[in-house]
């Protein structure tokens, strides 16, 4: 099967022949392998273009035209960490004065407001703090699900989950399960950074493994916990190591079917230590604009058979870019999110709320239909015009405060005997 134009089949008379040939093969819909979607990578001039339009092409085959977005809010409970990842700007020494420990009744605040707000989904996420008690993560789900039964709580990475656990002193089936039972209705498929142990154990030396996170997630997914999965890109990898990580989900995804989407996440290097103190020769400042198109677009090609959303992401690429990249494969714009700490600390500039009108004002700008969905992508409404507003497009995002305000408040200062 071809892209039915004849401008599309000029220029790929003018092709490398052996990109030419791995794009064929992705419009036929056959699975692309490790070195084909290698070379991809080093797509230019028409090569790229034919990359980006065979993307495009099959996210329209497979999602069509409508661009989904969540109302969701972030909710980075603690920021203290016993691990210390050379790309993480935002965990914190317990003996260090920035670091903060929320309360549950704040945290049960926070998604309440939000729920108010119009929010579906709180995330749940934070740093690993030394002497955590066991029932911290179920105590916090319990709360919110007490308050509002119906949020869809989205929480804890495969590495708090294997924390959890282990300061449970249980499997991590039973612990998952545990999860489950408190509410826990989704997983953030963070933590994964690249899947190749080399390299986690230069980008962060101590960090779950790549085999305890895959047993981690397809635990979770054969529970009947989804997850999303992601990777972090432009900083030590290679191409193949990003096509290899794709393909780790991509089997995966053969075997639980559990993956709700794909977020491919830019390295953000201005304050991440081991960029600012030079740790490893080679390292690279994100990715340049080429190399997240192409990024966006590969993964498409790589993943479409088998997970059907590509989620760009807004804190890391700006709207504008990430705009563009919703032409390049990906159809989700993501999260609101309110209250954004992780990357805001790394450096990002680009806020910690993006407001839905916004949202749908740059899916429409190119040709396409906004709609809100929940994590699970049921779609809850498509916006057909421009005057519509939710709650959140309304309120002054003031009232959220900031990562750098919260760091300084001495009410949520972090004592090493707290405990939830």
């Amino acid at each position: 099967m071809k892209i039915q134009t004849a401008l599309f089949d000029s220029l790929l008379r003018h092709a490398d022949p052996f990109i030419a040939e791995t794009l064929n093969r992705a419009l036929a819909e056959k699975e692309i392998t490790v070195p084909e979607a290698t070379r991809l990578f080093s797509a230019n001039g028409i090569d790229l273009h034919l990359v980006v339009m065979v993307a495009d092409e099959l996210r329209k085959r497979r999602v069509g035209d409508v661009v989904t977005y969540v109302v969701n809010r972030n909710i980075n409970f603690t920021n203290v960490c016993i691990k210390q990842c050379g790309f993480c700007a935002f965990s914190r020494d317990f003996r260090e004065e920035e670091g903060y420990f929320l309360p549950i009744e704040e945290i049960v605040k926070r998604a309440k407001e939000a729920s108010a707000l119009g929010a579906t989904e709180v995330c749940v996420q934070a740093g690993l703090p030394p002497d955590m008690d066991g029932g911290t993560y179920e105590n916090i789900c319990k709360s919110i699900k007490k308050e509002i039964g119906d949020i869809h709580i989205h929480g804890f990475s495969p590495e708090e989950v294997l924390y959890g656990a282990t300061r449970s002193n249980l499997p991590i089936h039973e612990y998952l399960q545990r999860l489950k039972d408190a509410g826990v209705n989704s997983l953030p498929g963070t933590a994964a950074e690249i899947l190749d142990q080399s390299l986690r154990d230069k980008i962060s030396p101590g960090r779950i493994s790549v085999k305890k996170w895959i047993e981690v997630i397809k635990t979770a997914h054969k529970i009947g916990i989804p997850s999303t999965s992601t990777m972090m890109f432009g900083h030590l990898e290679t191409p193949e190591d990003r096509v290899k990580h794709m393909s780790v989900l991509r089997e995966i995804q053969k075997e639980t079917g559990g993956f709700t989407e794909f977020v491919p996440l830019n390295f953000i290097h201005t304050e991440a230590p081991m960029f600012k103190e030079k740790l490893h020769d080679g390292i690279k400042s994100g990715a340049d604009g080429r190399d997240v198109i192409l990024t966006h677009a590969i993964s498409r090609i790589m993943l479409n058979n088998h997970i059907n959303n590509i989620q760009t992401s807004w804190v890391k690429e700006g709207a504008n870019m990430s705009q563009l990249l919703l032409t390049c494969g990906a159809n989700d714009f993501g999260g609101t999110l309110i209250n954004e700490s992780i990357s805001t600390a790394a450096g990002a500039g680009h806020g910690q709320l993006i407001r839905p009108r916004e949202i749908r004002r740059l899916v429409r700008e190119i040709g396409r239909i906004p709609a809100q969905r929940t994590t699970r992508y049921k779609i809850i409404k498509k916006f057909n015009s421009d005057d519509e507003e939710d709650m959140l497009d309304k309120v002054d995002a003031n009232r959220f405060g900031s990562y750098q305000e919260l760091i300084k408040l001495d009410r949520y200062r972090y004592k090493n005997n707290r405990r939830i």
